[in-house]
């Protein structure tokens, strides 16, 4: 099993540990901003699958 050589640091611990949770910040960002796109019919980066309920009304 493979173990650390030498202690690390607490800076070096906590600047990855800053970079793992800005990682997860931004791909919330990203996420509600897609989501909002979708539900104003404004989307044109990516395709989604339709409703068959909605093409059936139409």
């Amino acid at each position: 099993m493979a173990v650390p050589k030498k202690k690390t640091s607490k800076s070096k611990r906590n600047q990855r540990h800053a970079v793992w949770k800005g990682k997860a910040a931004n791909a919330a960002r990203k996420a509600l901003s897609i989501g909002k796109s979708v539900l104003t019919g404004r989307a044109q980066g990516f395709v989604y699958p339709m409703d068959e309920e909605e093409d059936a009304e139409e």
